[in-house]
């Protein structure tokens, strides 16, 4: 062998003849079955391609891959394994120059069928499996080396080698343990462990992709889930876009991202539990591409979502009205797995959008409430015509908690930035209709972009606070801006508040929320103008309880005093005027003796006993205007105001009826309504 090795490295020219009698030698024996023949002369061949690094070796390759391929067609696993280690060797020679005539097809198909053994000797069918993984490993890198980075990811090779790989790696037994980012396994475990050793290799093919190719070593993936039904349950595909997502450039991210939007659109019409897994690994890819760059997807995400979110209502009422008259499990049971598909739809938006910087949050928080079904809108909102009642406020409700997941831990430095005008008036739109559900969440949205220091925890819940001050309130001096803010659109929130306390549907939280927006906005928007608008809005929404025009249920008017008291009992500690503390205390005192009915406390217990009506209490358990504005005037306040009972503002939905259904009267999208007109607005 040492002679061999040395007159062919002394004479290079004769390298081609020296492989060419080789092959044919070992042709021969491979069909007469003198495997050990076999053996030396690969033997041989392997050492001549190590020691001779030239030019000429470039004909004696021809020779090598011939014989390579030879033992690859053969029946026996030895000499398959035989010629696939000889292949590896070959493989990680850097020759000097490419060869672009050298094609790989025949031993990229060859090693992906290997990949596949089902040899009934689970060892031999291992070791079989293993030598084909390290077979594509091994084209792989030769081709990338070579420069033919081409040929390697076109389709017809992508096809055989990505689910080659997947096949394998399904066999992982820990899925959870192989996720994150590229491990570094022992040399022993890699090679025997076909999974293992599969993941590694396509962790190196993703690696090496780049913007060209990506898509073709992407497309397989979904290929190989859908045939094999692995969207549900999700956990290997949620594992192999885990490893996609760690494997590639950063800067492709969005590819990915694209190519499950895609893949999700294709299978839109299949099983609820199906859409519910491609959206769960669309979850999984966002999450690792929010933490660096998601490109030019951003509204794309959010748009295909949305779409998706409305087919999955559509399909669930769909089932809903098939079905009427004759409830059966099969049908509750697709109801309920649409409601899967919605979650994991608002989940995935949810955790996208609060990851965005906040620049890109703010338009997303638009680009969601212009897809809100509300009175005014032109045509960007989604099509709910056909759903009827039931389906729009299903999409209402979904959008808003999609928006409220958004908007949670968003600081805008200014008010206006956080509510600008086309986002508040068509988020303030849907308080008007008999949902309790929809206006709590509005009311939560509200209180993420108003609490910029982070003090709704401290308020949680509706209640008398003793001592404000133990509550450590964060607070800044209002800006010039926040005054201005006000100044615009400050009737609007209170109207909003005042029409959201005469619902008759509201329930505890439905307070809770309301008590909170009261407290917020004394915290972060009130000047002394603010403060007697406020009080003015409490007093009022005291006389609704009261006078009850509204026909309230008289758990309704408790609440709403509760609610008054709660809140001027809060309001009075904030500006800290001594003589307006003393009169909410001895109200909420006297209550406490007589009327506890009136307290948040007491009207929220589960068993409250509820007064028969309010006229004929005494003064004394009502806060006064008179005495309010006696107390103020004393500290400075301008207090002339407070004697014009607060009235709200008359808008363009007001002159529809409230108890329309929103499909009756608009076609769906956000776009703002026009000023309101002089004639109809009532002064304060």
């Amino acid at each position: 062998m040492e002679k061999l090795t040395f007159y062919a490295v002394s004479a290079p020219e004769k390298l081609d003849r020296i492989g060419a009698y080789l092959a044919e030698r070992l042709s021969r024996d491979v069909v007469r079955h003198r495997y050990g023949y076999v053996l030396i002369a690969m033997e041989a061949l392997d050492q001549l391609l190590m020691a001779c690094h030239s030019q000429s070796i470039k004909p004696f390759v021809e020779s090598f891959l011939h014989m390579v391929a030879k033992l690859l067609e053969s029946g026996e696993p030895k000499l398959q394994v035989l010629g696939t280690n000889s292949f590896v060797k070959f493989a990680n020679i850097e020759e000097d120059t490419p060869s672009y005539h050298r094609r790989y097809d025949f031993f990229v198909s060859r090693f992906s069928a290997m990949c596949h053994s089902c040899d009934h000797d689970p060892e031999t069918q291992t070791e079989i499996r293993i030598a084909g993984i390290r077979g594509i490993q091994g084209v792989v890198r030769k081709t990338v080396n070579d420069e033919l980075r081409a040929t390697i990811w076109e389709p017809q090779h992508m096809d055989k080698i990505v689910p080659s790989l997947l096949f394998n790696m399904q066999k992982i037994d820990d899925i959870d343990s192989r996720v994150g980012p590229p491990s570094s396994p022992t040399g022993g475990e890699k090679e025997e462990n076909p999974a293992l050793l599969a993941e590694n290799c396509f962790r190196e093919l993703l690696g090496r992709a780049t913007y060209g190719n990506m898509n073709n070593a992407v497309r397989p993936v979904f290929a190989h889930l859908d045939h094999h039904r692995l969207w549900d349950p999700n956990e290997f595909a949620v594992s192999c876009f885990k490893i996609i997502m760690y494997s590639i450039q950063a800067q492709y991210s969005h590819h990915v991202i694209q190519e499950i939007l895609g893949h999700l659109d294709v299978r839109k019409r299949d099983s609820p539990r199906v859409r519910a897994g491609i959206i769960q690994v669309l979850l999984e890819a966002v999450a690792i591409a929010a933490k660096g760059s998601i490109g030019p997807t951003v509204l794309e995400v959010f748009n295909t979502l949305l779409k998706h979110l409305r087919i999955s209502v559509d399909f669930e009422l769909g089932d809903r009205r098939s079905s009427a008259g004759s409830a059966t499990f099969s049908t509750s049971s697709k109801e309920s797995d649409e409601r899967i598909v919605q979650n994991a739809i608002i989940q995935t938006i949810g955790f996208f959008g609060s990851n965005l910087p906040d620049y890109q949050r703010s338009e997303i928080m638009m680009f969601i409430m212009g897809k809100v079904p509300v009175f005014g809108a032109t045509s960007q909102s989604l099509d709910t015509s056909h759903l009827g009642d039931l389906g729009t406020r299903r999409i209402q409700i979904m959008l808003l908690r999609s928006l409220l997941m958004v908007t949670s831990g968003y600081k805008a430095t200014t008010i206006t930035n956080a509510l600008p005008a086309p986002f508040l008036d068509p988020l303030l739109s849907p308080s008007l209709m008999e949902d309790s559900e929809l206006r709590q969440l509005v009311l939560e949205i509200l209180h993420n972009l108003i609490d910029r220091h982070d003090n709704r925890a401290k308020l949680r819940g509706i209640r008398i606070i003793p001592d404000v001050s133990d509550l450590k309130i964060k607070r800044d001096k209002i800006s010039r801006q926040d005054v201005s803010f006000m100044k615009k659109h400050g009737q609007q929130l209170y109207r909003h508040i005042y029409l959201g306390c005469k619902e008759e549907d509201n329930v505890q939280k439905n307070f809770e929320l309301l008590f909170t927006s009261l407290a917020l906005t004394t915290i972060e928007l009130a000047n002394e103008e603010v403060v007697i608008d406020l009080i003015r809005l409490a007093i009022a929404l005291q006389d609704v309880a009261i006078i009850n025009e509204d026909n309230l249920p008289m758990f309704n008017r408790c609440g709403v005093m509760a609610l008054v008291a709660a809140y001027l009992n809060f309001l009075s500690q904030m500006i800290a005027v001594p003589a307006f503390c003393q009169h909410v205390s001895k109200v909420i005192e006297t209550r406490s003796l007589e009327a506890s009915y009136f307290l948040p406390e007491t009207i929220f217990k589960d068993k409250c006993n509820l007064p028969k009506s309010l006229e004929k209490h005494e003064k004394d358990l009502f806060f006064l205007t008179n005495k309010i504005a006696e107390s103020l005037g004393g500290s400075g306040y301008s207090v002339e105001r407070l004697s014009v009972p607060y009235v709200p503002q008359v808008t363009d939905e007001d002159r529809l009826s409230r108890r329309k259904s929103i499909v009756d009267t608009v076609s769906l999208q956000v776009d703002i309504l026009p000023g309101n007109n002089t004639e109809d607005k009532i002064p304060d």
